[in-house]
């Protein structure tokens, strides 16, 4: 019995990447009957063209359907469209929930005037110091930078995410010259607001495997509760238990060095504010009962 990744997906075929080779296989008959939908990105062991058992998921993404992904490339624009330190947490904290390495790419930043690009170097600075890896320079796509991604993202599996006309398919353009399907079908299914292709699969960008399909889009919801919010935050992770009270939630309670930390300008003022906003967005939001936690 072999062992292998899920490469492709499309119409009841999975095309299974073992030992350097593709393998096209389809599922036994009893995936369906136990409610189990071998997804890309799977873990999986097959046998004479037949996938047989999917292996355990470390985390599973709805949009695209990509599951053990180590890695999300965070497009974000420096300008057009503006930037925005609220939807940049969204996504880091959607992130983190899911254990997926973010890696924070900024794009179009030679629109930036010198002014523009010095208030946003003290942004990346923060982001720097709460310890993630972010690309940042006057040259958005020097050849330099690109080759540092490559070596970072070499064997991983990985996604693109970032808003509309972040830069996402131009990025992919430069890591892979060439690759005109898959940017192709990334564009226009960003341009109908839908991913409307039936295949999913990943594809080869110098030694990465990357979705072909839009970013995911888990961060428009707060699947996590109030209580795992904090943990999700770095920063305030790591000075939770300086605080006076076990289970902090770093608002109203006394003696918090989460916001002694906000006031003595070592964690970012905007990191805080939206940590609070997305609190009380969890808080008022009514529980979906039909939905199933992972």
């Amino acid at each position: 019995m072999k062992q292998g990744i899920i490469q492709q997906s499309l119409s009841g075929f999975y095309d299974i990447l073992a030992d350097g080779e593709i393998y096209r296989t389809r599922a036994r008959g009893n995936f369906r009957a136990k409610k189990i939908k071998p997804i890309v990105g799977d873990r999986v062991e097959f046998e004479d063209g037949y996938l047989l058992r999917v292996l355990p998921r470390k985390n599973e993404l709805v949009r695209p359907p990509v599951a053990n992904v180590d890695t999300a490339v965070v497009v974000t624009a420096a300008k057009k469209p503006t930037f925005s330190t609220n939807l940049l947490d969204r996504q880091l904290i959607a992130l983190e929930a899911q254990k997926i390495t973010p890696i924070i790419y900024f794009s179009k930043t030679d629109l930036l005037d010198d002014d523009e690009y010095s208030k946003l170097e003290k942004v990346v600075a923060g982001y720097l110091k709460i310890g993630y890896r972010v690309f940042f320079s006057r040259e958005a796509f020097a050849p330099e930078q690109l080759q540092q991604l490559k070596e970072l993202l070499q064997g991983q599996i990985v996604t693109m995410m970032g808003q509309t006309g972040a830069g996402k398919s131009t990025l992919l353009n430069h890591l892979a010259p060439g690759l005109d399907l898959a940017t192709g079908e990334i564009s226009t299914a960003l341009k109908r607001g839908r991913h409307t292709t039936r295949k999913v699969s990943l594809i080869n960008v110098a030694g990465a495997w990357i979705a072909d399909t839009p970013g995911f889009s888990s961060y428009e919801t707060f699947d996590m509760t109030v209580e795992e919010l904090p943990n999700l935050f770095l920063e305030m992770k790591g000075l939770a238990r300086e605080c006076k009270f076990r289970g902090c939630l770093h608002l109203k309670e006394p003696q918090c060095a989460v916001k002694d930390a906000v006031k003595n300008g070592i964690i970012m003022e905007s990191r805080y504010d939206n940590y609070v906003q997305f609190h009380n967005l969890i808080a008022n939001q009514k529980p979906d009962y039909g939905k199933n936690r992972k």
